[in-house]
């Protein structure tokens, strides 16, 4: 029963020491973010979405802090946008598939990984920036591509198991 005790008051300390170390290093925490249940919207931010998204279908409001999310479904792409109150959107997040690639992105993607299949597509818009993601199998593994501005980027590879 001592030893374990022993262990216990030398593992504690241990556990304080790291914890001192690490106050040189600054972690900021960001405050706790929580989307909320479905909510109405105001007259004003709901004409802003239309006229930006006219051919939303599902279309469903969640609050988001002191923002406002929308989640809807255009064509066969699926959307996340949020808007501030009074109708300026924050940032469109859409998910797609090869299909939804613009051809432009698609030809740069597919010469620079001719060996890959596209399995995913993403674009975030976000003021003037249009970002595409894109998730690609290979053989041996999975690959992730970041594209803005005609430039590629590779964000992640996996080795497949």
């Amino acid at each position: 029963m001592f030893k374990l005790w022993i262990r216990i008051v030398a593992f504690s300390l241990l556990m304080m020491k790291m914890a001192i170390g690490q106050d040189k290093e600054k972690v900021v925490s960001l405050p706790e973010v929580k989307v909320k249940a479905a909510t109405e919207v105001n007259q004003r931010l709901y004409d802003a979405f239309r006229k930006s998204f006219p051919e939303a279908e599902n279309l469903a409001w969640y609050k988001y802090d002191k923002d406002y999310l929308a989640k809807f479904i255009v064509k066969d792409m699926g959307h996340n946008a949020l808007y501030r109150q009074r109708g300026s959107m924050v940032y469109d997040i859409s998910y797609g598939y090869e299909h939804n690639l613009p051809d432009e992105t698609k030809e740069l993607v597919t010469r620079n990984y001719d060996d890959y299949k596209i399995i995913r597509a993403i674009n975030i818009k976000t003021g003037s920036r249009d970002i595409w993601v894109v998730k690609l199998e290979g053989l041996k593994k999975y690959i992730t591509v970041r594209i803005e501005n005609k430039e590629i980027d590779e964000v992640e590879s996996f080795i497949k198991a």
